[in-house]
């Protein structure tokens, strides 16, 4: 990235605030995302700008300018009320934006207040960010909470490039169509100098959305002019730190783990499942298949266990403790009816794994059961694979994931509203000879290696000021350099 800092807007900043009563520690978050945005901030320089996840005070407010000093760019937190964290975070991006962009409109709640303090919470986030960009510093936006700041920050006559990059899926227009402030959503979008999607899938939903419902825009695959303003569409699959996991899966202290947690299972395989407590992840439907195929395959009984680890998410949330007790109840209802003396059909972990643990648990496992009803990416079924150093596992991924599209080269895909099908995958999976899964793994592995995601935030940023500085190109004109390369990632 030439000229200017980085100003980085996420919902969350990348730190974990723990209070200990009247005092708070600040720990840094671990995850993909914080890993790659945190090691482009500390070679640019800029700021990483969201909520610390916690009620600001004035002590928390001391606690976090301190660990800014500690980092070579700053921490900026915007502060959220309880009523902006009830109508805002929990609200508008949660019963509205989360379950309709999935696909699951029927669990949206959509109250006119949620998206007053949505607009109202962008607003300010976009304050905040025109204190302190300077002529040409970059912004970077990310994901559905601030689809608004960019729009925000064009009335306020900013002209840095601005880049958006939706994490999540985009739907198309029969499903966006039902969102009651949809054209102010596009509109807000297409205030920014690029727009980065997961998948070409979520690009072709985009530009469906915007031809339908602002006719006025002028609209190619790549582009659109809407307001006087172009702006670019490209496809960004995010990645993981490939290298950073395959070494935590090779380390000492890993090797114990693993061994440990084959020895729990000596004689069978291990299916792993690992998702955060969410509706859209398929955990229900995946047990469900789990018990088909015990129901069916009555020779698969002692051979095989699942290990279901669920990240706690959202608790404060009802929907989300129904689906907890759902999800417990069918554990419990499988392991009771198959459980033999020595074998529990599923080991069921409900907590958050230290991520050298989870790496050990991702080498032991002979199958990992990556079944989503619809995912932006699944960065699970990226680790798995990078964490597979010897080769052996294989990889069951549903269709409707984002990282299905560079996956299905070595991966069983399913639909993973069909049992049987989930059922005979598991199946194959389990009498699948040596010889094919390393084959599978391989390339899988492969493909992995070459696009990190260090190449995904140094592609995006390049893309984002190529494209600022191109705005004499002609409408419809082929791109050159990053932006051609980025959206030839797929």
């Amino acid at each position: 990235m030439s000229d200017g800092k980085l100003l980085v807007i996420s919902n969350r900043l990348p730190i974990t605030v723990e209070k200990t009563g009247d005092s708070y520690k600040v720990n840094q978050s671990s995850g993909g995302l914080v890993t790659a945005l945190d090691s482009i901030l500390r070679k640019h320089g800029g700021i990483w700008m969201g909520w610390a996840g916690a009620e600001t005070t004035e002590e928390l407010a001391t606690t976090i300018e301190l660990a800014s000093m500690q980092h070579p760019y700053r921490l900026e937190a915007v502060p959220l009320t309880d009523e902006d964290v009830a109508n805002f975070y929990l609200g508008f991006s949660n019963e509205i934006v989360w379950p309709l962009f999935h696909d699951l409109q029927s669990r949206c709640n959509f109250s006119p207040e949620y998206w007053s303090s949505y607009r109202n919470v962008n607003e300010r986030f976009a304050n905040r960010a025109a204190h302190f960009a300077k002529p040409g510093d970059l912004i970077w936006i990310h994901d559905y909470h601030f689809t608004l700041v960019a729009k925000y920050l064009r009335d306020r006559h900013l002209t840095n490039p601005i880049g958006f990059f939706q994490h999540i899926p985009f739907p198309p227009p029969d499903i966006f169509e039902k969102l009651p402030w949809r054209k102010q959503i596009l509109e807000g979008m297409l205030a920014h100098d690029i727009v980065g999607f997961q998948t070409e899938r979520d690009r072709r939903n985009f530009v469906a959305c915007v031809r339908t419902l602002l006719p006025e825009a002028r609209v190619n695959e790549d582009e659109m002019i809407y307001a006087g303003r172009t702006s670019r569409l490209a496809v960004f699959p995010i990645s993981v730190d490939f290298h950073e996991f395959a070494a935590l899966a090779a380390r000492a202290d890993a090797e114990r783990l693993t061994a440990r947690i084959r020895d729990e299972q000596v004689g069978r395989q291990i299916v792993l499942g690992v998702d955060r407590l969410d509706y859209t992840k398929g955990i229900v439907e995946r047990l469900l298949a789990y018990r088909h195929l015990l129901n069916q395959h009555p020779q698969m009984h002692r051979r095989i266990t699942l290990v279901q680890i669920v990240v706690p998410s959202r608790a404060d949330i009802p929907k989300y403790r129904e689906m907890k007790e759902e999800v417990e109840r069918l554990v419990s209802e499988i392991n009771g009816k198959f459980s033999d003396a020595g074998w529990t059909p599923i080991v069921y972990l409900y907590r958050s794994l230290p991520r050298e643990e989870l790496v050990a648990y991702y080498r032991a496992a002979d199958i990992a059961l990556v079944t989503p009803l619809k995912d932006g990416m699944n960065l699970v079924a990226k680790e798995y694979c990078a964490a597979q150093i010897d080769h052996n596992g294989v990889l069951i991924l549903s269709e409707f994931a984002g990282a299905a599209g560079e996956l299905n080269c070595g991966a069983l895909m399913v639909n993973p509203n069909d049992q049987q099908a989930v059922a005979e995958a598991l199946l194959t999976a389990t009498r699948m000879p040596i010889g094919e899964r390393k084959q599978r793994m391989q390339g899988l592995r492969n493909a992995l290696r070459d696009n990190d995601v260090y190449d995904w935030a140094e592609m995006f940023l390049a893309a984002g000021r190529e494209t600022h500085t191109e705005k004499r190109r002609p409408f419809g004109a082929e791109p050159e350099g990053y932006f051609r390369s980025a959206a030839g990632m797929m």
